[in-house]
């Protein structure tokens, strides 16, 4: 006997408060020609800042557990756990002391960046990190900011210790430079002169590169094989800055032939922006669109070079993020409509960065003056994309968007094989729960159809994607688990009192679900 909606049951569907499309929404039960190619593993991967990266993994002596639980429930429902770019502004601040005792020592210039050191020396422990989380690929951000003789200094003696570290298969790429585009106009401070251009990027890049392969030949001669050798480049901020990243590549970026990944960086917004809000920035899939389109542009304009687009640095609000947006549940939902939209434009990977005491981090790695340790909302956003994908190494998984009539609606398709396996439908219609809960008002929903056809079985299984509202920084689950840190170090750890195992009825080949404004809900089919 099929089970009623758990959401139909507390009143939802009935109440006035209840949406509905009249029509439903067809999904081919194959995927269509706007539907992504084979997701690649680890789409859902981190971007960690470099002066921070100690924090998050901690060492050989004491290994971060916590981060590593969490890379695991990633990595369980995916087959890999998420690959880790080490980098970020900090990555050319990073100088190299051969004496330091331990692996960072970084001060802080107020004027210039409350949120990380803006001097930084890194010291040979600081490798250790790389050691800590079993079955992870990492990629090294090397200094490119600083082109004084330190610099250079810096990139000779670190080169040997990075591939020490990386050998026996845990390098995932080489980076040479974080947003090098704007080292000239950086209002932390330019690095490079006014005449900065493609042609002299291209230059130093490619000096740089050849440099890090002749020590790599001393150092680790196996790490110069083509199957263990390239970068992601070029690593820029944007694609409307100073350089540009397409006469980049027609000035001969790749011209030796080891850039394995064209990575661009992107935020929704910043931090400070006038005018930015939950729904109206966040919240909204018309501005995630709009956001990601011109990266699209850049992947089209790049795709005759055959080298894989992804996005090695990406969150909601840069500057770190703000509080009360960026940490609050309405960024997982953003996150979810954010990674899925990439994924189903072609965009082959997401780095979600993050960084100690960073607003829009998934998690704080250790406890700090200003944050305690904890999992915080970005992360259960990343488990539901993570659960959407499905095993990306044991099938073909690809992924197509379900247009919708409301900018605050949301719905994607899966496909496993040729075949729909899952759809899912996120409602990013803002409700505060500190505002808007009321004991005689039901929370309001939105009533979702889709037409499937006959192929897809009679029962559909409901994974949702909860908390008490957008605002809410605590009480979330996905699937009726938390990954608190103080419940089990961040393990899956499943509530008493939420309701899971939610099955829906295919009736004439269609489904309907209930869909609480500010949640999400995943649909697996057969």
């Amino acid at each position: 006997m099929l089970l009623l909606s758990f959401w139909s049951l507390v009143g939802f569907a009935s109440t006035s408060l209840a949406r509905s499309y009249v029509q439903p929404v067809t999904v081919s039960a194959t995927p269509l020609v706007n539907a992504s190619a084979p997701i690649p593993e680890a789409f859902v991967s981190f971007s960690i800042e470099l002066a921070f990266f100690p924090d998050f993994a901690g060492n050989v002596s004491v290994p971060n557990s916590y981060s590593n639980n969490l890379l695991n429930s990633l990595g369980n429902l995916t087959g890999t756990k998420p690959f880790i770019r080490v980098g970020g502004n900090t990555q050319d601040y990073a100088l190299f002391n051969a004496s330091l005792a331990v692996a960072t020592n970084g001060t802080y210039n107020i004027s210039r960046s409350a949120d990380y050191p803006t001097t930084l020396f890194i010291g040979p422990s600081f490798f250790e990190s790389y050691s800590t989380w079993p079955d992870t690929l990492f990629s090294h951000g090397f200094n490119f900011g600083n082109n004084q003789r330190v610099g250079r200094e810096t990139l000779l003696a670190t080169v040997p210790l990075a591939c020490k570290a990386l050998e026996n298969r845990k390098l995932y790429k080489w980076e040479l430079g974080n947003e090098p585009d704007l080292y000239s106009t950086s209002s932390q401070g330019p690095v490079r002169l006014p005449t900065w251009n493609e042609s002299l990027y291209v230059s130093q890049w490619l000096n740089g590169t050849r440099t890090i392969k002749s020590v790599l030949a001393e150092a680790c001669p196996n790490m110069t094989l083509p199957k263990n050798y390239g970068y992601l480049a070029p690593s820029f901020a944007g694609t409307d800055n100073h350089l540009d990243p397409v006469r980049t590549w027609d000035d001969g970026l790749d011209a030796d032939k080891d850039i394995r990944l064209i990575s661009s960086h992107n935020y929704i917004g910043g931090a400070t922006q006038p005018g930015v809000t939950l729904q109206g920035t966040l919240m909204n899939h018309s501005s995630t669109v709009h956001s990601i389109a011109p990266q699209l542009n850049e992947s089209n304009l790049l795709a005759n070079y055959s080298v894989p687009f992804i996005l090695g640095e990406s969150n909601s609000l840069y500057n770190e993020g703000a509080p009360g947006l960026s940490n609050a549940f309405g960024a997982a939902l953003w996150g979810v409509d954010f990674n899925l939209w990439c994924a189903s434009q072609g965009i082959r990977r997401v780095h979600m960065h993050m960084g100690t005491d960073y607003r829009y981090a998934s998690w704080q790695p250790i406890t700090t003056n200003k944050t305690t340790i904890g999992t915080k909302p970005p992360y259960y956003g990343n488990i539901a994309v993570a659960a959407m994908m499905g095993k990306l190494t044991a099938a073909n998984v690809s992924i197509s968007n379900i247009p919708m009539p409301s900018i605050y609606d949301a719905a994607y398709a899966a496909y496993v094989n040729d075949k729909l396996a899952r759809i899912a439908v996120i409602n990013m219609r803002e409700y505060n729960y500190t505002t808007n809960a009321s004991a005689s008002m039901a929370r309001p929903s939105s009533s979702y159809s889709f037409s499937v056809g006959p192929g897809c079985g009679s029962r559909v299984a409901v994974q949702r994607l909860m908390a008490n509202g957008s605002d809410a920084i605590s009480g979330i689950t996905f699937d009726g688990y938390s990954y608190n840190y103080e419940l089990d170090q961040g393990r899956p750890v499943l509530l008493q009192n939420v309701t899971r195992g939610e099955i829906l009825g295919i009736w004439g080949g269609v489904v309907a679900v209930d869909v609480p404004d500010s949640s999400a809900a995943i649909l697996h089919f057969n």
